[in-house]
């Protein structure tokens, strides 16, 4: 199969043609089989650390499905239902500063989320909600991108997605810097962790297929999101206005170390794929179920 547009589309080098030869298209495949079997839409789950390459990796299952098989295919992210700035200020004012970041559960519209997923099962047409990372704020709806539903597949991939709520003394120790000095007390990992028992784990339940692509360490988070962020700077041609710098990535990232590490350690048992990537995000082996 020749991917050379799409490789041009999303500035990828040559080489990641000889890597869906050899990985993603036979994933494509085993979803697949798995797909003709279910009744309406086949939702899969797609997990994976920031910089990991997930949102490519989706991108390029949706250019197969639909260049290859004719499907209707679509993929959406967890960040595109993030809650406004003011929403996350109002909790930040009631609950913690720390929700005024968004990323952790907690700053996400599970409500909308959910509407999503079952109007996506239904005929009719489905606005896919949008959030302007530059912007920190939603799209407003109008541009939102609209389909025709059901599709055949469905894509929901999020650096936390799929990771369930930790038990009560997983909270007890801070697991960073972060955390020490601005959560000392727990307010702040408890209210995130439960809300992922309230209401993430119920949206997991929806996906009917689950990949994840693991990191070596959290520590190649920094190096990789710092990619992820200046290639975000050079497509919209500035700084500033969202675009984060490299020092406030250190800082921002530290969010996320807990539920990162907590996804590297309970995830992989409960996916039916799990690409493991070497510090250049090379794909070293998959581990099927």
């Amino acid at each position: 199969m020749d991917i050379t547009g799409f490789l041009n589309e999303h500035q990828l080098p040559d080489t990641y043609q000889a890597v869906a030869q050899e990985w993603f298209i036979p994933l494509a495949e085993e979803i697949l089989s798995h797909k003709n079997s279910a009744e309406g839409p086949f939702f899969v789950g797609v997990n994976g650390c920031q910089g990991s390459g997930k949102s490519t990796l989706c991108d390029f299952l949706i250019h197969y499905f639909t260049h290859q098989h004719g499907l209707s295919a679509v993929t959406i992210s967890l960040d595109d239902f993030y809650l406004s700035r003011a929403r996350r200020q109002e909790l930040a004012a009631n609950v913690h500063p720390l929700l005024c970041t968004r990323g952790v559960p907690g700053t996400h519209n599970t409500v909308l989320a959910d509407n999503t997923f079952t109007a996506l099962k239904s005929a009719g047409s489905v606005a896919l909600p949008r959030f302007n990372k530059a912007t920190d704020d939603p799209f407003e709806q109008s541009a939102w991108p609209v389909i025709t539903s059901p599709p055949d597949i469905v894509l929901i991939e999020g650096w936390c997605w799929g990771v369930s709520a930790q038990s009560e003394d997983a909270l007890e120790e801070p697991v960073n810097d972060l955390e020490r000095s601005e959560d000392p007390d727990g307010t702040w990992r408890r209210y995130v962790n439960d809300k992922i028992a309230a209401e993430y784990e119920s949206l997991y339940d929806e996906m009917q297929y689950w990949v994840m692509l693991k990191g070596p360490s959290f520590e190649h988070v920094y190096k990789w999101r710092c990619e992820q962020e200046h290639k975000l700077a050079a497509k919209t041609g500035k700084t500033g206005s969202g675009i984060m710098s490299d020092e406030q990535i250190l800082r921002f990232i530290q969010h996320y170390q807990r539920l990162t590490e907590h996804a590297f350690n309970s995830l992989p048992a409960k996916c039916n794929q799990v690409f493991e990537l070497d510090e250049n995000r090379v794909i070293k082996n998959v581990i099927r179920k």
